[in-house]
């Protein structure tokens, strides 16, 4: 009787944590936000390839198809979108040291420049969503955060390599 209640619990836990989530996502994926983060940073890119560069200044340098990954989005669009990137001086295209047939792309200063001024931007956001939070609440949903993050990734991999 004990452990059906736990599990039951745990369900409904799990289904609060989907739906934190799955709003959590929502707000990220309207472009309002994005715009408004764009705007804040005084900065001209197209609001679709800011989620790229950000991850190719922080992962990077990065393969095409990681990125893709990373991002959730299709090789071919991804493979486009670097282009732009790259034709705007924001990243440049390197050989993988390991397998000379992958280009990586790499940030150059301009774009480690236009992501400083995003970060900048997303943490006076971030301050007003979490004004009236404790400071031990916001480090322990980042902690939790970075936690559920690295599982979810670790998971992938692990999933990638049975594919393989």
């Amino acid at each position: 009787m004990f452990q059906a209640r736990e599990q039951e619990t745990m369900k409904r836990e799990l289904m609060q944590l989907r739906e934190a989530l799955l709003d959590i996502n929502g707000i990220l994926n309207r472009p309002q936000p994005d715009a408004a983060l764009i705007a804040l940073a005084g900065v001209d890119l197209d609001r679709a390839l800011f989620p790229l560069l950000v991850r190719i200044d922080r992962r990077g340098p990065l393969g095409i198809g990681e990125l893709a990954e990373l991002c959730g989005r299709d090789y071919t669009t991804v493979s486009r979108q670097v282009s732009k990137l790259e034709g705007l001086g924001l990243v440049s295209r390197q050989v993988n040291a390991q397998d000379a047939r992958i280009k990586e792309a790499v940030i150059t200063e301009q774009g480690r420049a236009m992501t400083r001024a995003l970060d900048g931007a997303r943490e006076k956001l971030f301050k007003a969503v979490l004004a009236d939070w404790e400071p031990q609440d916001v480090t322990e949903l980042a902690r939790l955060l970075r936690k559920l993050a690295d599982s979810g990734l670790q998971l992938l991999k692990t999933e990638r390599g049975r594919d393989a």
